[in-house]
């Protein structure tokens, strides 16, 4: 059973950064496929980005060139790296792990089996 916890979520104005942490227990982020989701009021949930287990990444093109995925082995941590926020990045992030796969990850959260409990992000104009 794994167990993921965000954090860094927060208030900033148009242009600014933040960076989102997810800290998991239970499963290795080394190992498997993560990703970070979010989900605007009203909206579909929307991948924003995945990591493998090699290191490899994808963006959607929405975030492509301002957002980064990183991760900590050591630390069983994920990140989420936003510069050059917009209002439109506002929303509930999320980020989720797939226990069944280690590359070819996926952009559809119905593979993603653990969930954290989600991080607000809110970008003012």
């Amino acid at each position: 059973q794994a167990m993921l916890v965000e954090s860094g979520g927060g208030s900033v104005q148009t242009g600014g950064s933040l960076r989102l942490s997810c800290e998991t227990s239970g499963y290795s982020v080394s190992t498997y496929c993560m990703g970070w989701f979010r989900q605007a009021p009203g909206k579909e949930r929307e991948g924003v980005g995945r990591i493998d287990s090699a290191g490899g990444t994808r963006y959607a093109d929405s975030v492509k060139g301002r957002f980064t995925i990183s991760k900590d082995n050591a630390a069983n941590t994920l990140y989420l790296q936003m510069n050059s926020l917009k209002p439109e990045d506002t929303a509930m992030y999320y980020c989720a792990l797939d226990s069944r796969r280690r590359i070819g990850c996926t952009s559809d959260s119905l593979w993603y089996n653990y969930w954290g409990q989600g991080t607000q992000v809110t970008v003012s104009s």
